[in-house]
């Protein structure tokens, strides 16, 4: 299964790639760089097409749990201050993708948005500590029934130009359900409340809608 927003890629792709062969056959007459530009068209066309694969995944939504909105590596977990909406400080917890990750955005909690917005800017590379501030991204609050209000941001990498977000305000979503969509190499990050319980260690590769990264505090007694 292929998401939505590579229709138009992978098209236009198959069909450059389908007279790419079919002209190196006919026009080019020395067979080793016949057989060369061939397979490297087939190579281009996997790599888009297992770019903009999505996996399904089957989610029960649980309400004592957040779960990782996107495939990667954990690359951040720590207490920052919250500029944009929070305006106070909550766990960090960041995952970093590569272009050979599935790049769908998926909810992490079940809840209502109260907020959800677009920010232009740089392209600076998606671990760099400033890309969660400056580069192109979006902000999205989700109030969910337990753990209050949590946010994540999806933030262009150096090869990303779009980000597709899904979440509008006063909108009801659930854990698990397609989000949005970042292409190539890109960043979530994801604030929590400062007591949350978080299940993931740095650099550890999480999958969307599966790996839980978080989960309610414990009670003492």
């Amino acid at each position: 299964m292929f998401h939505k927003e590579g229709k138009t890629i992978i098209l236009t792709a198959f069909f450059i790639v389908v007279i790419g062969i079919v002209l190196s056959e006919y026009f080019i007459p020395i067979y080793g760089i016949k057989v060369l530009i061939q397979v490297l068209a087939l190579i281009v066309l996997v790599l888009i097409l297992q770019f903009f694969r999505n996996p399904k995944r089957t989610v029960t939504p649980n309400f004592d749990e957040i779960l990782a909105p996107v495939d990667g590596k954990v690359v951040v977990i720590e207490e920052v201050e919250e500029p944009e909406y929070f305006k106070g400080k909550k766990r960090q917890v960041s995952i970093f993708m590569s272009p050979l990750n599935v790049h769908v955005t998926r909810y992490a909690a079940s809840g209502t948005i109260t907020y959800s917005k677009y920010h232009p800017g740089k392209y600076l590379v998606a671990w760099h500590a400033k890309s969660s501030t400056e580069n192109e991204r979006t902000t999205v609050v989700i109030r969910t029934p337990k753990f209050g209000e949590i946010l994540y941001r999806q933030i262009a990498g150096a090869l990303a130009r779009r980000i597709v977000n899904y979440a509008e305000e006063g909108e009801q979503v659930v854990q698990g359900e397609d989000a949005g969509f970042i292409k190539f190499g890109s960043r979530v990050d994801v604030f929590l409340p400062l007591d949350s319980k978080i299940c993931v260690k740095l650099d550890q590769k999480v999958t969307g809608a599966k790996t839980c990264i978080a989960m309610l505090p414990e009670k003492d007694g």
